[in-house]
């Protein structure tokens, strides 16, 4: 097994931090089949997220992105691609929110 963690620095906020996980759950659904279940705290949110050969959590805080993920052994002789595809979805959506937060 091959294990995935990731974390992410940020300034928006829990409400825009959400709002994001919420568009990175969505994303994750629809391009690699993942069944996504979404729990709101108060100070924290987390996204549980599995599909056969893979399960893990994306954790939401105030000012921090942290996702761990288990690949089963198929999918873990592809760790690095998958890496690779989760980082470039989270730095897309969190850069775009970033934006769009400096223009308002």
């Amino acid at each position: 097994m091959a294990d995935i963690h990731i974390e992410r620095e940020h300034t928006l906020g829990l409400l825009e931090a959400r709002k994001v996980a919420f568009k990175w759950a969505s994303q994750a659904e629809e391009k690699f089949d993942m069944d996504c279940t979404y729990e709101e705290g108060p100070t924290s949110d987390e996204v549980s997220f599995k599909r056969s050969g893979v399960n893990g959590t994306l954790k939401v805080t105030q000012d921090r992105f942290e996702l761990d993920a288990r690949l089963g052994f198929l999918l873990g002789m592809f760790k690095d691609k998958i890496e690779d595809e989760i980082v470039h979805a989270l730095d897309t959506l969190l850069k775009k929110k970033s934006v769009v937060k400096k223009n308002t």
